[in-house]
């Protein structure tokens, strides 16, 4: 499976060159060298932690599927109804993960990493989550009562996710009888946005049509803009994942009733126990804030630093995915530790918050440290 994935990135790649050649073009460019790197470093790392958290990935799937499968018939699963099925139940389970993805804070926390980009493109697509697995798992265990075999859950969990990349874009306008059955550009553009008529809606990844049946839906009527309601203001990646966590964390400490302690985890995101949400104020949200793009001055030789060692990140991390079923835990979890500092150290150049020298620095280390373990 993480072979197949080496494969995918060059083809997404090209499509994203695309992408940016038809705005440029067009003179309608959604692409910003910062927060294209900021999201595809977030895509890189969230496959380096995918192969040593297998367990979560597929590993209790596979481990509970012979005990409650139900239906366990080869010639079904295996026709292309069987396959139709699949991809179905899949992305019938995947709506409720994504929809409790926004309407629960822990789950929020994990989830809002896809969200952080003020842009919208194929990169965005890529703005993959890193945490989610780790509590997501559960919500597809109906699909092994029914009796999906885990390498065919595998694959219909690779086919959804690799749908909904094209659906990233603002360069494809409405489609008419599509938007209405179909995950599209148009949806998904409603589901990235902060308006507020627009928040927490069209959670389908391939299909709408559950957002119609549960009552989630919103037709695109307005301009979008992008981002989360409490912009994360950076390009470092470690941030983006463990940052979202800081605030259900003080406000979990601090406040006095032991139910909202436990409450602010698992209430809506925003809820706050009346005790903190006085003794912590916060600003209320405004749409004329959210369109101010996060976006520091960067010198040539930032850019060409980032960009370089970016590069050499991505080949890293391809080599790590390549030879994944090869390498030991220990040498999987030391190149998933390189990775991130070195995806960190890239996002501190970004938002000029170090040194070049000490970049390079950094860089060198983590990048021969890569080398020995890959060799």
């Amino acid at each position: 499976m993480h072979r197949l994935v080496v494969f995918i990135v060059p083809v997404f790649a090209l499509l994203m060159a695309c992408e940016f050649a038809w705005g440029w073009l067009k003179r309608r460019n959604t692409y910003r060298f910062n927060d294209t790197l900021g999201s595809l470093s977030q895509g890189m790392l969230s496959q380096a932690l995918a192969v040593c958290t297998q367990l979560f990935q597929i590993g209790l799937y596979a481990m509970v599927y012979p005990a409650v499968a139900l239906w366990t018939r080869p010639s079904f699963w295996d026709s292309a109804m069987g396959w139709i099925a699949a991809v179905l139940l899949f992305d019938f389970f995947d709506y409720w993960l994504h929809r409790a993805g926004h309407e629960s804070a822990v789950f929020w926390a994990a989830h809002s990493v896809h969200h952080q980009s003020q842009h919208f493109n194929f990169s965005t697509a890529l703005r993959q989550e890193s945490t989610v697995a780790f509590l997501g798992w559960a919500f597809y265990l109906p699909m092994a009562v029914v009796g999906v075999p885990p390498e065919q859950f595998g694959l219909a969990g690779l086919i959804v996710l690799v749908y909904q990349f094209w659906i990233h874009t603002e360069h494809v306008g409405k489609l008419g009888w599509f938007d209405r059955v179909f995950s599209s550009p148009s949806n998904h553009r409603v589901h990235h946005a902060v308006n507020d008529g627009y928040v927490d809606r069209n959670y389908g990844g391939m299909l709408v049509v559950w957002d119609r049946l549960f009552g989630t839906f919103a037709e695109e009527s307005e301009r979008c803009v992008y981002g989360t309601r409490k912009a994360l203001a950076s390009f470092d990646p470690l941030h983006a994942i463990f940052g979202p966590y800081a605030p259900l964390l003080r406000d979990s400490w601090y406040t006095r009733r032991w139910r909202d302690k436990l409450a602010v985890w698992f209430k809506p995101p925003g809820w706050r126990p009346a005790d903190v949400a006085a003794r912590f104020p916060e600003p209320a949200f405004s749409l004329e804030d959210a369109k101010q793009l996060h976006d520091p001055a960067l010198t040539r030789a930032q850019v060409v630093s980032a960009a370089l060692h970016f590069a050499a990140w991505v080949g890293v991390t391809l080599a790590f995915l390549w030879n994944a079923d090869d390498l030991s835990q220990r040498a999987g979890l030391l190149l998933l530790a390189l990775s991130a500092g070195g995806f960190w150290a890239i996002g501190t150049v970004l938002d000029s918050r170090i040194r070049l020298r000490w970049a390079w620095c950094a860089q060198a280390a983590l990048l021969a440290l890569s080398a020995v373990l890959l060799a």
